[in-house]
């Protein structure tokens, strides 16, 4: 089963990396629930073990082209963010280390696979995975943009994508770039 989540999870990152152009230094945000990928109710469930495969897959495929993850932790956290501190600069750092069942198994993964993590309420992702129901678009630059994957679940869990682009702003003879579409 793992094996599977791990190719599961590795071909949505890929997938979404392309589809959203991801470059060095963009951050993709991912939202998930291992209790949803076993097949039990989100939060209900957490399994340590399969956030971990998830959390590892996903640096396979962004470590490489310096793309940022960005953990988010589940509700009893305000679904605040675990990230490496160079990912964000400035940013104000809440004092939280996660706990399978205070943050989520996978804000744990994170916290403990980062080399230098911290927490943060909130930061403004240029793509993202939801991974069983996890609700991640208040981490999303505007404007979110939905994107199909080849990969519609990972184990039991629905898979939702989304890329951001630059807001249109103007009238009716608005001048757009069609490359940021």
């Amino acid at each position: 089963m793992l094996n599977t989540i791990h190719t599961q999870v590795k071909t949505a990152a890929e997938a979404l990396v392309e589809a959203a152009g991801l470059q060095r230094d963009d951050i993709l945000v991912v939202g998930c629930s291992s209790s949803e990928i076993i097949g039990s109710k989100i939060g209900s469930n957490s399994s340590p073990e399969v956030a971990g495969t998830v959390f590892t897959a996903l640096m396979e495929v962004l470590s490489p082209k310096g793309i940022w993850l960005a953990a988010q932790c589940c509700e009893h956290l305000n679904r605040a963010i675990v990230v490496e501190r160079s990912a964000v600069p400035g940013a104000d750092i809440v004092n939280v280390v996660p706990q399978p069942k205070a943050g989520g198994s996978f804000g744990t993964a994170a916290y403990r696979g980062f080399v230098r993590p911290v927490v943060v309420e909130k930061i403004r992702a240029d793509a993202g995975l939801d991974i069983g129901g996890t609700l991640i678009g208040m981490h999303l630059k505007e404007v979110a943009v939905p994107v199909r994957l080849p990969v519609k679940n990972i184990g039991e869990a629905i898979l939702l994508a989304a890329r951001t682009r630059p807001k249109f702003i103007g009238g009716v003879r608005a001048v757009y770039d069609e490359n940021l579409l």
